[in-house]
């Protein structure tokens, strides 16, 4: 991938350490010191132009985003629509986004251990060639890295437009023993999802009618335990309900 960037580039992302981390090691371990509060870190690898990451922290102000991309003008792109979000939502900065350039080869450099407790991938670039599966990001060496830096309440968010990374992401889920819920292989077949937030991509392939693929891994404990009750609660009202309704002359 190359992208033609704009003169000064640079010293613009150096202009802005409040919002741009250009060196993720300074901050390992010490990403709630870098937001200045302890509320959930959710990570999006592979932000594209930053839409995502974006409305996300707007729409929670209460969870902090991180952002990853490794090139300068993705993230000048992520900036200038991150600005852009927050003067359409009246305040100059909420404090609680960073857009990180890295590599995501690298991502045990960039977190410590449970540091952060959501991994969200969109749209990641697919690999469609077999000898190049280790790249994709639901191959299992980014999966166990995966694991180590999120926390009890930690789940990967993963979204795709491609049916073959996304049979895949499953497979290598399953093999990895990660509970999954909420798949769907038609996000949109009943309309858009409004309760999500659209990237750039899923917003041109719903124009043109595509599927758009999605799964939710549950790797945390504590979260399996919330998964495994609200499972459990289901059960027994659908059991209650059958009954209810057999019950009925």
């Amino acid at each position: 991938m190359r992208l033609r960037g704009r003169k000064g580039i640079r010293e613009s992302l150096e202009s802005q350490p409040e919002l741009v981390v250009l060196d993720a090691t300074l901050h390992k371990g010490k990403w709630k010191t870098f937001f200045g509060n302890d509320n959930p870190i959710y990570v999006e690898l592979g932000m594209g132009k930053g839409r995502f990451i974006t409305q996300m922290s707007v729409r929670n102000p209460h969870i902090n985003f991180i952002g990853v991309d490794m090139y300068d003008e993705l993230l000048r792109r992520a900036s200038e629509k991150a600005r852009n979000a927050w003067a359409d939502n009246g305040v100059s900065n909420p404090g609680n986004l960073a857009l990180l350039r890295a590599n995501i080869e690298h991502i045990d450099a960039m977190f410590e251990h449970a540091e952060i407790e959501r991994i969200h991938l969109n749209f990641s670039d697919p690999w469609p060639k077999s000898r190049h599966a280790r790249r994709r990001l639901t191959h299992p060496r980014f999966v166990d890295k995966y694991r180590e830096i999120l926390n009890e309440n930690g789940e990967i968010h993963f979204k795709t437009d491609s049916l073959s990374l996304f049979e895949f992401s499953l497979n290598s889920f399953a093999d990895m023993e990660l509970v999954m819920r909420n798949i769907s292989l038609d996000l949109h077949r009943d309309g858009p999802r409004e309760d999500l937030v659209f990237t750039e991509y899923e917003s041109k392939f719903m124009e043109k009618g595509q599927n758009i693929y999605r799964v939710e891994a549950v790797v945390g404990e504590e979260a399996l335990r919330r998964h495994r009750e609200a499972r459990d609660e289901s059960r027994r009202s659908d059991d209650a309900y059958r009954i209810a309704s057999d019950d009925q002359p």
